[in-house]
C-alpha cells in the first residue's frame, strides 16, 4: 500500500470504485484528518467532528459515483459533503458545544508543552479566546475563515466547498476576518485600513 501514498485523490477513488479496500484506506487516513478539523472549528464539539467524518466516508463508500471532477478537487468535494452534514445536525440540535466542554474528553483541542506553565496557561487562555470568538461568527463568514484562514483552503477550493463565487468567498473572509478583530478587540469598533489578524496563527 505503501505506492498508493503517491496516487491522486481522483485515481484512487477511481480504484476504490473498483473495490481497492487499501485505495480507500489510503484516502480515508489522507483527508479524514482535514474533515475532522475543519468540522470541529466550525462546531467546537468533538463528537460531532468524529461523526460527521464518519459519515462522509460511509457516503462515499455508499455511492462513490457522485463526484463530478469538473466541479473541483476531490478534497473540496469531501469538504462539501462534510458541511452539508454539519449543518444538517447543528441545524437539528439548534446547540454549539462549546471548546472548553468538547475538549474534557481528554483530547485538548489544541495540544502544547511548555516548561513554563504560567506561558502555557496564557498561551491556552489566548488560545481559547481565538476558538470562541471564530465559534460565535455568523455561519457563512464562519466557513469561510475556518476553510481559508485557518485549513489554508485555496478560494476557489472554498468557493467549491460553499457552492459560490470566488468574489462571494473572497467577500465573507474580508468580512469575518473584521468581526473577528472586533470580537477579540472586546466589541470596539476596528477602522477601516487596520492590520487584519491572522487566526492561523493565533492557533499555531
Amino acid at each position: 500500500m505503501a505506492g498508493l501514498t503517491e496516487i491522486r485523490d481522483e485515481q484512487l477513488l477511481r480504484m476504490m470504485q473498483g473495490g481497492d479496500e487499501d485505495a480507500f484506506t489510503t484516502l480515508y487516513r489522507r483527508r479524514q484528518g482535514g474533515i475532522y478539523r475543519f468540522v470541529l472549528e466550525m462546531s467546537g464539539s468533538t463528537a460531532l467532528a468524529e461523526d460527521v467524518t464518519q459519515e462522509v466516508f460511509m457516503a462515499l463508500i455508499r455511492d462513490n459515483r457522485g463526484y463530478d471532477p469538473s466541479r473541483g478537487p476531490l478534497g473540496a468535494y469531501l469538504l462539501g459533503m462534510a458541511r452539508h452534514h454539519a449543518l444538517r445536525l447543528l441545524k437539528r440540535d439548534r446547540t454549539y458545544v462549546s471548546i472548553e466542554e468538547g475538549s474534557r474528553d481528554g483530547r485538548d483541542l489544541t495540544p502544547f508543552s511548555s516548561e513554563d506553565p504560567h506561558w502555557a496557561m496564557s498561551r491556552q487562555q489566548s488560545i481559547q479566546t481565538v476558538q470562541q470568538a471564530i465559534l460565535s461568527l455568523p455561519e457563512h463568514y464562519r466557513e469561510a475563515v475556518v476553510l481559508c484562514d485557518l485549513n489554508e483552503v485555496s478560494y476557489e477550493d472554498a468557493a467549491s466547498v460553499l457552492g459560490c463565487s470566488v468574489g462571494t468567498v473572497r467577500s465573507r473572509l474580508h468580512r469575518g476576518r473584521a468581526l473577528l478583530i472586533q470580537k477579540l478587540a472586546g466589541g470596539k469598533k476596528v477602522e477601516a485600513g487596520s492590520k487584519a489578524i491572522d487566526p492561523s496563527r493565533c492557533l499555531a
